[in-house]
């Protein structure tokens, strides 16, 4: 019996610690959405490269929360819920069934007003410290190299930021406000365009270390539609390469990618 309960123990402590990480319950929830999606359509739903993409598909293979099965020379993703609803039976069960149920439906409900405001996931690791990406994403001067556009605030709590352009014209292409600012591992802002009436979405810059280099997820929530998803893809994908080859290298790529 308690090498039984070791290994069981074992079991749920992967699964944990595959769930921990909130781009890995992205992915559960991409195949919840659609099973049996391959690496490269995974890939999409969250900006990142393969090579990121499957490590992360390795930790939750591991934790037997998704199996994969090859049809030619494709490899499909499935969902396996068996390991949650194990948790579910060994503690959710013995609590009061009908409030968590009530507490369920209210958060779903909350979330419904939301479900059609799309969000776009984007990873990438850097050769660099976690200090050094917080202040090339806070420093005006830097930002306008990689950038093209200063991104100019008191980074504080409260604090108005702008992303000014570069001709000394002070004209603010974005502006918002700092949500939070927790150097140097999170920066949250929101972000709208100036005179365009529309809610404003939410920037969320989550920087990690990861072994002897840093690994970086940009969340950009609450999007007004499909068309705007895509153009945050786009943009943040040539950005976060801008920045990666600023920081590993001291110079910018040669020609800016939304310029091509």
């Amino acid at each position: 019996m308690q090498v039984f309960a070791c290994i069981i123990g074992g079991v749920l402590n992967e699964v944990f610690k595959a769930l921990a990480d909130e781009t890995r319950r992205y992915l559960l929830d991409r195949l919840r959405e659609r099973n049996g999606q391959t690496l490269g359509e995974l890939c999409e739903g969250v900006g990142m490269t393969r090579q990121s993409a499957t490590q992360h598909l390795q930790v939750l293979e591991a934790a037997n929360l998704i199996s994969a099965v090859r049809r030619g020379r494709e490899k499909l993703h499935y969902l396996n819920p068996v390991p949650l609803h194990e948790i579910q039976e060994r503690w959710i069960d013995k609590y009061e069934r009908p409030r968590l149920r009530a507490l369920s439906t209210l958060k779903n409900r909350a979330e419904d007003l939301m479900a059609d405001r799309p969000s776009f996931v984007y990873v990438t690791y850097i050769e660099s410290t976690p200090e050094k990406v917080w202040q090339a994403l806070t420093d005006a001067d830097l930002t306008a190299e990689y950038w093209g556009h200063r991104n100019v605030s008191a980074w504080q709590p409260g604090a108005a930021w702008e992303h000014q352009r570069t001709d000394g014209s002070g004209i603010a292409d974005v502006a918002g406000t700092v949500v939070e600012s927790a150097a140097p591992a999170k920066l949250v802002i929101t972000w709208s365009v100036p005179g365009a009436g529309e809610e404003p979405s939410q920037v969320t810059f989550d920087i990690e270390p990861h072994g002897e280099i840093v690994r970086l997820t940009v969340t950009h929530e609450n999007l007004a539609d499909e068309a705007e998803r895509e153009g945050a893809a786009k943009g943040w994908s040539a950005v976060l390469s801008n920045l990666k080859s600023l920081l590993e290298t001291g110079h910018v790529l040669p020609r800016a990618p939304w310029e091509m």
